[in-house]
């Protein structure tokens, strides 16, 4: 069994897409396809930057949807279906979207309409600098937890006022990110090292993301789904806030809302396909989830695919 898998942000960089687009007509075809249904150059933006610009979110999460889904599609070119080559497809935060766009939930002008919203109504929820996030390295769930925790408690016991501080992805046995106000995330990474994690990093990040704090941007995305057309997926999906295969076109639009102040399950999303059966991820359009995928569950195969030359490389073996 095979999982088709997505990155979601912090993947994107300067010149991504770039090189596909020249060789492939089909990757051309989804660049301008999201050029024109978000009204921007957006294909532009990715190929030459400024880097600025392109890591703003309402950029950075269509900009990396679009340049996983045409990898996928260049695969696509030798009559290669999804359904016919992947159990299961999920993606991280973001590349939830990318996901149900691969299974056709969503069209591709409608994801890329989708994560404009919800890169702007995510920005758009706390002030900046009033937020952030940090990875906790050589930290667990349950360690990650305790961590936040001491890190909210501390701060009140100070007389200080009381802050969110939680776990925002769980994202492989090494590594787990935090997030909230920027004073408990800051006093977690401070205690990170004397509570038996590694160490704690602050994200370059411009938003508190997948923690209580997004409310308005998950009010803002329940309004859009309501209005947007959601199909069955023609393969299950597996989602961030279950952590389980869903297909039911409700269910998506439930899920997509509580994504964005939940946690992203994928430590537990990988090992949930695994134990179904799958042996084999593939990455499309990043390099950063399938490293977590063989912490995770070592016994697996995991391929990043990127390049033209990854592409072909998988047509081949498919």
């Amino acid at each position: 069994m095979r999982a088709f898998i997505f990155p979601g942000q912090g993947s994107q960089a300067v010149g991504m897409g770039a090189a596909l687009a020249e060789a492939s007509a089909t990757a051309r075809a989804v660049f301008e396809e999201v050029d024109e249904a978000l009204g921007q150059n957006l294909a532009r933006l990715m190929a030459e930057g400024p880097a600025d610009q392109l890591t703003l979110t309402e950029n950075a999460q269509p900009a990396i949807m679009a340049n996983a889904i045409a990898t996928l599609r260049v695969l696509g070119e030798g009559g290669l279906r999804i359904a016919d080559k992947a159990d299961y497809v999920a993606g991280h935060s973001l590349g939830e979207y990318s996901a149900l766009c691969a299974a056709e939930a969503f069209d591709l002008a409608t994801t890329a309409r989708l994560l404009r919203l919800r890169g702007q109504a995510m920005q758009a929820a706390v002030p900046v600098g009033e937020g952030a996030m940090a990875a906790l390295l050589g930290a667990d769930l349950e360690l990650a937890r305790t961590i936040a925790g001491a890190a909210t408690d501390s701060i009140l016991a100070e007389g200080g006022a009381e802050l969110t501080c939680t776990v925002a992805n769980d994202n492989d046995p090494t590594q787990v990110v935090i997030s909230g106000h920027r004073a408990a995330v800051e006093r977690a990474v401070s205690l990170a090292k004397e509570l038996g994690a590694k160490r704690g990093i602050l994200l370059p990040v411009s938003a508190p993301f997948h923690c209580p704090l997004m409310q308005p941007a998950a009010d803002a995305m329940q309004t859009a789904l309501l209005d947007a057309r959601i199909a069955a997926p023609l393969v299950s999906v597996f989602c961030n806030v279950d952590a389980a295969p869903i297909a039911d076109p409700g269910a998506i639009r439930v899920a997509l809302v509580q994504q964005v102040t939940g946690m992203v399950r994928w430590r537990e999303s990988v090992l949930a396909m695994a134990a179904a059966g799958v042996t084999e991820f593939v990455e499309f359009g990043g390099k950063v989830l399938a490293p977590m995928v063989k912490r995770i569950a070592p016994d697996v195969e995991a391929t990043s695919v990127v390049t033209m030359a990854d592409v072909e490389a998988l047509a081949a073996r498919l």
